[in-house]
């Protein structure tokens, strides 16, 4: 169930309120565009500065609209153990397929302490529940010996693993077993974690890029073909720039903007984040290269080529004349 390309989606905003209409329409998208997984709030859906009351709904909507097309992992983790079981719950009861549980940031506990928390959600609800690991956030890492332990209850099924040290797979693969699910955190090593043994990622570039990061995680995953394999690296190589751009600043700020320029969603964040920078969107995220990427999703999804020159001649407009023909190389390359 929970493997392949899944979307860290993000929570489109319209005047600092939760934007329903896009929202759907953005899970439509993603329904239609090969996404194996959707995953809603979660940290690039911005669930620090979403209210109880919308974290919930968000959930909601995206089980409601996905109507069992793809599975719905709900983003339920919080610092305060009562707080994810109370979310975890009420993902369950409205029909999610599983919960994301990020471990606690701030509070700092022990590998004992992550145990316990993890153990007490374990035993409120009986849906699968994926460990988030991401020590840059969350100032914390939940050891393979912790991850080991918690295997051994009923619904604890894997871990998406941000913690960027590639070893870590070999390890938990070696200390649980194919049967604990491997779900990459980072886009940017997706294609060595799956060869390590991931069966997956949670994926913030796939909300602009679906049709493609779905692609090459199918082919990714082909361990024993050759031309498969061949055919994830060479994707691989061209989402690169794009991986990198989109985390230029700090997530989901980004994405948003390169979701605006495909006309997905508003690039409105919640405070304390802000938009990227004007000097960042011409350096990185408008550059020929990403722009090329972008260009050729937009055109791959629309399946009308009036998107793909609506997108590029919005970004055009905002480049020298010699960069033109290095946009058009790439688009076409890809």
């Amino acid at each position: 169930m929970f493997k392949g390309s899944n979307v860290a989606l993000v929570t489109p905003f319209k005047n600092d309120n939760l934007d329903d209409d896009t929202y759907i329409k953005l899970i439509h998208f993603h329904i239609k565009n090969g996404t194996n997984g959707l995953v809603p709030a979660g940290t690039t859906g911005e669930s620090p500065t979403l209210s109880h009351l919308e974290h919930e709904k968000v959930i909601e909507l995206c089980v409601k609209e996905s109507k069992g097309n793809l599975p719905v992992f709900a983003g339920t983790g919080s610092n305060s153990t009562e707080e994810a079981i109370s979310l975890t719950t009420h993902a369950e009861k409205i029909g999610a397929d599983g919960a994301l549980i990020v471990t606690p940031y701030y509070n700092k506990p022990t590998q004992e302490g992550l145990y316990q928390h993890y153990k007490s959600i374990n035993d409120s609800v009986g849906i699968p529940i994926i460990i988030y690991n991401i020590p840059p956030r969350s100032v914390i890492d939940m050891s393979v010996d912790t991850m080991a332990r918690l295997f051994e209850l009923k619904n604890i099924a894997g871990v998406k693993d941000a913690t960027a040290d590639l070893n870590r797979v070999d390890q938990q693969l070696k200390k649980m077993g194919p049967e604990f699910i491997q779900l990459s955190g980072e886009d940017g090593t997706a294609l060595e974690f799956n060869l390590r043994g991931g069966v997956g990622c949670i994926s913030v570039t796939a909300n602009v890029a679906a049709k493609l990061c779905s692609e090459f995680q199918d082919a990714s995953l082909s361990n024993n073909n050759s031309n498969l394999l061949s055919k994830a690296k060479l994707i691989n190589e061209k989402l690169m720039p794009l991986h990198t751009a989109l985390f230029i600043e700090s997530n989901p700020s980004p994405v948003k903007y390169a979701a605006k320029l495909l006309k997905l969603c508003d690039d409105d964040v919640r405070l304390p984040l802000v938009k990227v920078t004007e000097k960042t969107k011409p350096a990185k995220i408008a550059s020929p290269p990403i722009v090329g990427v972008l260009c050729k999703c937009c055109f791959l999804w629309s399946g009308e080529s009036k998107s793909f020159f609506r997108l590029q001649t919005f970004i055009i407009g905002g480049m020298a004349k010699k960069q033109i023909a290095k946009l058009v190389i790439n688009v076409t390359m890809i």
